[in-house]
C-alpha cells in the first residue's frame, strides 16, 4: 500500500469539520420514528424489521426480547414454573406492566462526545443500507465500555475489540469500516492505489455467499513480480470490484503466471511476451502444485486458469492491455488444462467403514458441541439438528449443500418405499429421486416431528434445516455447507480424542489416517465405494451418484481396494440379479420389488439395505439393467435408447477406447 493510503489517521484532531462532514453524509430521514437528533435520544422500534428487538410471545405482554421467537426475561422465567404447554403458556399468562422493560428500548447517546455520537448514527446507518440488524443491547454493551473520555472511535487504540464480546465487537468493527472509508474519502486518499490492499479500507464485499463488506485482511499484489502484470490484476480489481475470495484467487493464479514468466527471463519489458511465454504459462498452470509440493487437484488447476484467462480477456477488451503485445493471448483449442488420470493411491477418496463407525460413536459430541442459542432453539436443538445433517450425508451419499437444502417436504413414499427429493445444484437438475433405506427414513421423519414442536423461524419453513441466522441476520433460509463443513462438521473430528484407525497393516500394527483425511464429502466416495463394494454395477452407481458419465463414477471408488473391510454384504449383488418389472403399454415402467428379503451384514448396518431397486426393460445386453425405484419414464422408448447408449459407451471404456474414439461414434447412431 502507498505511503498515502497508510495515512488514515487513528487521531481526527487535525480535521476539525470531521462531525460537519460526517452530518452532511447522514440521511436526515434515517429512522424517523426513532431517532431524535435534537435530544441524541434512541427509542427503539418494535416493528422496525432492521432492528434486533421483538414484542414477547406471550398475549398482553408489553415486553422485549432480543430474539423473533423468544419471551421477555419475566415471562421466560415464569414459563419454568408453569406446568402446560408453550402454545397454552403464551395464552393464558397475564403478566404485569414493568417500567424497566421500557426503559430498555431508549438509548441516550446525549453524554458522549459530539464526534463519537456522529460517528455512531452514521455508522449504524450505514448498516441499515447494507441489511445488517441492529441490536440495541450490543450497543449498550458496547457504549459502557467506551473510556469517560473518548473523542472519536478513531482514537480507540489497537487491540481494543479483543476484550469485547464477539457481537459488540463485530459491531465496532463494522462502524470502524465505515468511519475509515468516509475518512479516508474526505482526505482525498484512493485506498487502491498501492500494491496492499485494506479490504475493509477499500469496501470489498467478503464473498459471493457472504454479501456483507469485509472487516478485516489485505490482498498483497506484490508476489506478482513484473510490475505490468501487476498492473494488470490490480486495474482489474479496480474496475470490477471482485469479492475478497475470488480476488485472492486471480491474484494467485497471476503469482503462478509471473513465477513461469520470471522462469523464462521475462521482466518488466511486457514488450517481449508473446504466444511460446502464454503457452509456458498455460503449462504451469498444468503443473501447479500446493505448499507440501502435492500437485493440484485437476478441477483446482482448471479453476485457477480460468481466472486467469478471464481476467485477461477483461482487461483486453477494455483496453487496460492495449500495451501488451496481442500474441499474449490464450487460444482455446490449445491452451487448456490436460486430464491426467488419478494414479491407483488416489482413487476414492472415501472414509473408511471403521472411521465412519467411529464417527458413529462419537456423534454425542456433535449433539452436544453447539453453545449457539438463536430464535427460541437450545443448543441441544441445534446440536440434534447438525447430527441428522450428517446421518444423511452418510447415509445418502449427497453432496453437502444437496443435504442442507433439502425440503421440509423431501421424504415421498412410493409403493411404500422411502424415496428422497433432492436438488443437484452442481448440475442444476432439481427434484432428483433416491430410493433410500427405511432407517434414514426413519431420521427424517423424526426429525420432521421434532421440527413441529421446535419455535418457528421466519422465512424458513420450506427448509428442513432452518438456518437461525447470526449476531447480525436474524435468518438466512437453510444451513449452509460452508458453516457445516469448516465450523460444525471440523471442530466435532477435532473434539474426537481417539486416533482414526483404518484397519492393520501386516506386521499388525494400526494404520492411522490423519484428521484433515476425514471430511464431510468424503462421505459421498465411501457411498459410491460401499455400492462397488457389494456389487453394485456401475451403470446403476452412476444413477445413484447422479453423474452424467461412468468415467466420473469410476473415479469415486477404488476397484483394487474392493471388499477391503471384510466380508462384503450380499444384499446390492442378490438385489442385481433379482428383479421382475416389465414394460407397461401406457404407464411406462414400473418399480420392480425383490422377491425375498435379504439379510445385511452388521458391519454396515446403519446404512445398507439401501432400497436401490433394478428393472429388466424386456432388451438384451447392458440397456437391460437402470435404476427406477418408483419412478415413472414420461418417454419410456427415448430412456430405453438412451440406456443402450450409456451401456454401449461403458463397454467401449471398458475396452480401452478413448472418449475421442467413442464420441464421433456415438454421433454418428445418433
Amino acid at each position: 500500500m502507498t505511503a498515502g493510503a497508510f495515512t488514515v489517521a487513528k487521531r481526527v484532531e487535525h480535521r476539525p469539520d470531521w462531525v460537519d462532514s460526517l452530518v452532511l453524509l447522514t440521511d436526515p430521514d434515517w429512522r424517523l420514528a426513532e431517532w431524535n437528533s435534537s435530544t441524541s435520544i434512541f427509542t427503539v422500534d418494535l416493528t422496525n424489521p432492521l432492528s434486533k428487538v421483538f414484542a414477547c410471545r406471550v398475549a398482553g405482554c408489553d415486553g422485549w426480547s432480543a430474539h423473533s421467537t423468544a419471551l421477555c426475561s419475566g415471562c421466560r422465567k415464569r414459563s419454568l414454573r408453569f406446568v402446560g404447554s408453550v402454545e397454552e403458556f403464551n395464552a393464558t399468562e397475564r403478566p404485569r406492566a414493568r417500567k424497566d422493560m421500557a426503559t430498555g428500548l431508549t438509548l441516550d447517546l446525549s453524554s458522549l462526545a459530539p464526534a463519537v455520537r456522529a460517528e455512531l448514527i452514521f455508522g449504524i446507518q450505514q448498516r441499515d443500507h447494507d441489511q445488517i440488524m441492529f441490536a440495541p443491547l450490543v450497543l449498550r454493551r458496547l457504549l459502557a465500555s467506551f473510556p469517560d473520555d473518548l473523542a472519536s472511535l478513531l482514537d480507540l487504540p489497537d487491540g481494543f475489540t479483543a476484550a469485547l464480546q464477539p457481537s459488540a465487537a463485530g459491531l465496532l468493527r463494522g462502524v470502524l469500516g465505515h468511519l475509515r472509508r468516509a475518512h479516508a474519502s474526505l482526505q482525498g486518499i484512493d485506498p487502491t492505489a498501492g500494491d496492499v490492499w485494506d479490504t475493509a479500507l477499500v469496501g470489498l464485499m467478503a464473498g459471493s455467499n457472504r454479501p456483507y463488506r469485509a472487516m478485516s485482511g489485505t490482498v498483497d499484489f506484490r508476489p506478482v513480480r513484473q510490475l505490468w502484470l501487476r498492473r494488470i490484476v490490480r486495474d482489474y480489481a479496480q474496475s470490477i470490484r471482485p469479492t475478497v475470495n475470488t480476488l485472492r484467487r486471480i491474484v494467485g493464479s497471476f503469482v503462478i503466471a509471473s513465477d513461469v514468466l520470471a522462469a523464462r527471463g521475462v521482466g518488466d519489458d511486457p514488450s517481449v511476451v508473446g504466444m511460446a511465454d502464454m503457452t509456458a504459462v498455460v503449462q504451469g498452470f498444468n503443473g501447479t502444485t500446493g505448499l507440501d509440493g502435492r500437485p493440484y487437484s485437476t478441477s483446482n488447476r482448471i479453476g485457477l486458469l480460468g481466472f486467469w484467462r478471464r481476467t485477461l480477456d477483461f482487461c483486453r477488451l477494455a483496453g487496460l492491455m492495449d500495451d501488451i503485445p496481442t500474441t499474449f493471448a490464450m487460444d482455446p483449442r490449445h491452451h487448456k488444462i490436460t486430464y491426467v488420470p488419478l494414479r491407483e493411491d488416489e482413487l476414492g477418496r472415501a472414509i473408511p467403514e471403521a472411521v465412519i463407525a467411529q464417527l458413529d460413536r462419537n456423534l454425542h459430541l456433535l449433539r452436544t458441541g453447539s453453545r449457539f442459542r438463536a430464535g427460541g432453539w437450545a443448543a441441544d436443538d441445534i446440536g440434534e439438528m447438525y447430527c441428522v445433517i450428517y446421518c444423511l450425508t452418510r447415509d445418502t451419499g449427497r453432496r453437502p449443500n444437496e443435504v442442507v437444502s433439502l425440503h421440509r417436504d423431501c421424504l415421498q413414499f412410493v409403493d411404500g418405499s422411502p424415496t428422497l427429493i433432492w436438488d443437484n445444484h452442481k448440475r442444476g437438475r432439481l427434484g432428483r429421486r433416491l430410493p433410500i433405506h427405511a432407517s434414514t427414513a426413519d431420521i427424517i421423519t423424526k426429525w420432521q416431528q421434532q421440527l413441529a414442536v421446535l419455535p418457528q423461524v421466519p422465512h424458513t419453513e420450506d427448509w428442513l434445516f432452518p438456518g437461525l441466522g447470526s449476531r447480525t441476520r436474524e435468518t438466512a433460509g437453510h444451513v449452509t455447507a460452508s458453516h457445516f463443513l469448516s465450523k460444525v462438521f471440523r471442530s466435532w473430528v477435532d473434539r474426537i480424542d481417539e486416533p482414526f484407525i483404518t484397519g492393520r497393516d501386516s506386521a499388525g500394527q494400526p494404520r492411522v489416517i490423519s484428521n484433515d483425511s476425514v471430511t464431510a464429502y468424503g462421505l459421498r466416495h465411501a457411498y459410491a465405494q460401499r455400492h462397488a463394494d457389494n456389487g453394485t454395477p456401475v451403470d446403476v452407481l452412476r444413477e445413484l451418484m447422479d453423474h452424467r458419465s461412468v468415467e466420473t463414477t469410476m473415479g469415486y471408488y477404488n476397484p483394487r481396494k474392493l471388499h477391503q473391510m471384510g466380508e462384503p454384504n450380499a444384499f446390492f449383488r442378490q438385489l442385481a440379479v433379482r428383479f421382475t418389472a416389465r414394460m407397461t403399454g401406457s404407464g411406462g415402467v414400473r418399480a420392480c420389488r425383490v422377491d425375498r428379503p435379504v439379510p445385511s451384514d452388521a458391519g454396515y448396518a446403519h446404512h445398507l439395505e439401501m432400497g436401490v431397486a433394478l428393472r429388466g426393460i424386456g432388451l438384451a445386453g447392458v440397456a437391460g439393467v437402470e435404476l427406477v425405484d418408483g419412478v415413472v419414464q414420461l418417454r419410456p422408448q427415448e430412456a430405453m435408447v438412451e440406456a443402450m447408449l450409456r451401456g454401449w459407451r461403458a463397454q467401449q471404456s471398458a475396452r480401452g477406447l478413448r472418449a475421442a474414439t467413442i464420441d464421433p461414434r456415438e454421433r454418428l447412431v445418433r
